[in-house]
């Protein structure tokens, strides 16, 4: 998969993301993030690329044309799905994720300032998108969140492919918890289950625990999720 970050900060972008599993995935090829510098595009000789809003207000805005430019030139005038990361948008998810990992190139557009000129905006978005309801500095941080939680999910990106599906929110809980040697730590046990070697018990505990953990955490996640009569009798017996 292919990410085509547009940013007045690309080493922001590039230094955070080559680190750690995004990293490797990037050394094996299995992802490749390209950073591009909007100002590089600019037409104003001192390399300016935001100007005062019609209509007055505080702040600056970004202009159409070098985000346009720059989006002509990283998708040599094709059509690709392409993401403004922005606190007006559709909150980021999961599900949102795994759409996004299906794609074989990704243009994600950060803005700054108070915005951008919503003409180029109408022109090349097809996908508004926030990461939470508060407002940042600028879109570089939500991109590169963005760009961590779709990458995991693109094929030979994580050394077992099948680990992700077991963490939170696929499939609609959060995850259980999880030990590691040894198995008396400050005092605190392992759950016996755990050392016990029965995988088909080992798997109904996770299940349970992760209901648990949703219903004291996340309880909104568990009104949207269908238990069935044995997942409901488990959870009113130990509420």
């Amino acid at each position: 998969m292919n990410f085509h970050i547009l940013t007045l900060f690309p080493e922001m972008v590039s230094d955070g993301l080559n680190t750690s599993i995004i990293g490797r995935a990037k050394e094996n090829e299995a992802i490749s993030i390209e950073t591009t510098n909007i100002r590089d595009y600019t037409t104003e000789k001192h390399g300016k690329v935001d100007d005062y809003p019609y209509g007055g207000g505080a702040g600056m805005l970004m202009q159409a044309q070098p985000i346009y430019d720059a989006y002509q030139a990283v998708t040599n005038g094709k059509k690709v799905r392409t993401v403004y990361v922005t606190p007006q948008g559709h909150t980021f998810n999961q599900k949102m994720a795994h759409d996004f990992a299906q794609e074989e190139e990704l243009v994600i557009l950060c803005g700054h300032y108070e915005g951008i000129d919503e003409r180029v905006l109408d022109e090349i978005v097809t996908d508004r998108v926030s990461i939470g309801d508060y407002v940042l500095t600028g879109g570089e941080l939500a991109a590169m969140v963005m760009v961590d939680a779709i990458s995991r999910l693109v094929p030979g990106v994580l050394h077992n492919d099948d680990s992700s599906m077991d963490e939170s929110f696929e499939n609609g809980l959060l995850e259980y918890p999880q030990y590691s040697r040894p198995a008396v730590w400050n005092g605190r046990e392992v759950p016996p289950i755990l050392l016990s070697g029965d995988h088909k018990k080992v798997d109904e505990w996770r299940h349970n625990m992760s209901l648990l953990r949703t219903k004291k955490y996340r309880p909104d996640l568990l009104e949207k999720y269908e238990l069935n009569d044995k997942e409901r009798k488990f959870l009113e017996e130990n509420s």
